[in-house]
């Protein structure tokens, strides 16, 4: 165990003050998380340089577009998570706790040397929620950056403004689930709340972060016009339009296998909504089209070529589009 960043008393217990859920826990006891549990009076991260999970993956597996495009990243993910999405697509890992039979031992000084013989650019904390194991994704970041590489979180959009602001110093990128536009969806399907996740997103971007943006699209559950719009046009307005989003299609996961995948045609009307309410960069996710590729706003022109996470053509010069010039958003085009 490892002593935890983000706490205080509180009454006879502790409040963590990591997530947006601030959770009062008492003796013996973890936050629902799973992960971080008051002992003594003290809070402790259970699962400190113990993954679940590791992976070289492309960095368009995340999905992050704009950052780096074409690397590869080396990927870690741990178990427990901050919600309980009835969806989710890693709750082998995320709804389990400290018997998961596979937890590694992964030292924080030993991450940015298997990154470079992997022949990664950098390290991903993703597969569950990277923040219910902040301190070992601060460490290890922290690290990682010395040695000239990068590190992205692949989060759910939870984790309060004061650890975000910490955790910028290491950390360049996050791609964040916004997971639908209403609150209804988030205290149904999710457990949480909205709300704390549009600040998360306006937050991110005000740090300096990179910021990539997925919505899952749910068939009867979030795939409305009326919310897609809803939701565009807020990142339009509130976010930014050069804001990359990634509309992804659903597949019967978990406790929700009794609803069949996305339909093309409602991901094909999300992504004319987005560019209706003035996207800049507007992707479809988990399914072959020419919408995964990139587009330069200004002139049209194809400018990367995908074929899953494989980039097949790429055209950006020094960060801009060949044709006409315009700058297209990103790091390290």
């Amino acid at each position: 165990m490892k002593e935890a960043m983000f706490w205080e008393p509180f009454r006879d217990m502790i409040r963590c003050k990591l997530c947006s859920h601030r959770c009062p826990i008492p003796e013996g006891k973890t936050g629902i998380c799973g992960v971080r549990l008051n002992r003594k009076n003290r809070l402790y991260a259970l699962t400190y340089e113990k993954p679940a999970a590791v992976a070289v993956d492309p960095i368009e597996k995340k999905p992050l577009f704009h950052f780096y495009p074409g690397s590869s990243v080396l990927s870690f993910g741990g178990v427990g998570c901050n919600f309980r999405c009835l969806h989710c697509q890693n709750w082998d890992i995320s709804q389990a706790d400290l018997s998961f039979p596979y937890l590694k031992n992964i030292p924080v000084e030993d991450i940015p040397e298997l990154a470079r013989r992997y022949g990664s650019s950098g390290v991903a904390w993703t597969y569950n929620e990277p923040t219910i194991w902040y301190e070992y994704t601060y460490d290890a970041s922290k690290l990682v950056k010395k040695y000239g590489m990068y590190s992205v979180y692949v989060t759910n959009g939870y984790m309060e403004e004061e650890p975000m602001k910490e955790l910028r110093k290491y950390v360049d990128a996050m791609n964040i689930d916004v997971k639908a536009f209403s609150e209804d969806f988030y205290r149904k399907i999710v457990g949480a709340k909205l709300q704390p996740v549009l600040d998360h997103v306006i937050a991110a971007k005000e740090l300096g972060y990179h910021v990539e943006l997925t919505y899952l699209i749910i068939p009867k559950q979030n795939d409305s016009p009326e919310e897609i719009r809803r939701f565009s046009r807020w990142v339009a307005e509130d976010v930014g339009p050069t804001t990359p989003v990634h509309f992804s299609r659903f597949h019967p996961d978990y406790k929700m296998r009794d609803i069949g995948p996305t339909p093309y045609r409602t991901m094909n009307m999300a992504y004319d909504i987005a560019k209706e309410e003035g996207l800049d960069y507007v992707y479809l996710g988990n399914m072959l089209t020419e919408k995964e590729n990139t587009y330069c706003p200004k002139c049209g022109a194809l400018l990367v070529e995908r074929h899953g996470f494989s980039i097949i053509r790429y055209e950006i010069k020094n960060g801009r589009c060949p044709k006409c010039g315009h700058r297209i958003e990103g790091v390290g085009l």
